[in-house]
């Protein structure tokens, strides 16, 4: 399995598991600059890491993350609506 490193020096394997790789993320940013971190300070880190893929695990973890986000955005627009029926609006 291929690995990548954060720029802590956390190696994450590379097996399709987003959710890895966003723990290992947070826990990197947590670490470097607890709860104090911009979104510059996440943008370089994303970089370090994607920069350390080839192409086909970037085309990989895009179609993951694409996945989650429309599944999260689903989740979001459905509690949404749920809550306006809770109101009776």
């Amino acid at each position: 399995m291929r690995t990548i490193k954060t720029s802590s020096g956390t190696e994450i394997g590379l097996d399709g598991d987003l959710l890895a790789v966003l723990e290992a993320l947070s826990l990197t940013l947590h670490a470097r600059h607890g709860l104090d971190y911009r979104f510059e300070d996440t943008m370089r880190e994303i970089r370090h890491l994607v920069d350390q893929m080839g192409e086909e695990d970037r085309s990989a973890y895009l179609i993951e993350s694409l996945f989650l986000n429309s599944v999260t955005y689903e989740n979001e627009k459905l509690g949404a609506y749920m809550r306006k029926l809770t109101r009776g609006e």
